[in-house]
């Protein structure tokens, strides 16, 4: 198992914390996927369709032997097993998994493109991916991904909800 990959997790329905945290133990258990580290999560607002609930999200590091379209079925199966339903793009969703990153590669295939699109442009996915991985940068245009988020307006949409270091836990609360 010597492929890295970053996974973004997210979910605005139900007990929002509890599927981000079954979603990781299902990607563990396999014996395929090493699950290395996990940012804090993060209470966002919705993006695309707004008129639903805010999001928990969260970025994972991952060590794995499957390849890119594998690994992506691996999260497609997760997302099932947890009761993801796709009524509409950016509707609601108990769960959602994406690939952001795999080594350093580009991958194009007709059902996955990684770097994933959009990312560079959604601090949802930046601001927890920096947490885990500071130094980290688009593998196509060689930019450091700090400079992306430094170029988002909307980065107030992100606050921070759960901090997570190590077995420190802090959950904040809105007054």
């Amino acid at each position: 198992m010597n492929n890295i990959a970053y996974i973004s997790l997210g979910s605005n329905m139900g007990e929002r914390e509890v599927y981000l945290e079954k979603a990781i133990n299902i990607l563990h258990s396999h014996g395929k996927i090493e699950v290395l580290r996990k940012s804090s999560m993060y209470e966002t607002d919705p993006v695309g369709f707004t008129e639903q609930g805010k999001f928990l999200n969260m970025v994972i590091e991952v060590r794995t032997a499957l390849r890119p379209e594998t690994l992506l079925q691996q999260c497609l199966q997760v997302e099932c097993d947890l009761g993801r339903i796709r009524e509409f793009k950016w509707g609601p969703r108990i769960i959602d998994l994406d690939v952001l990153l795999y080594n350093n590669e580009k991958v194009e295939t007709e059902n996955l493109l990684i770097p994933h699109p959009r990312m560079e442009k959604r601090a949802f996915v930046l601001i927890p991916l920096l947490e885990l991985e500071p130094s980290i940068g688009h593998p196509v245009l060689g930019t450091p991904f700090s400079r992306f988020l430094d170029e988002i307006p909307d980065k107030e949409g992100v606050r921070l909800w759960k901090q997570i270091y190590g077995e420190d836990v802090f959950v904040h609360s809105e007054n």
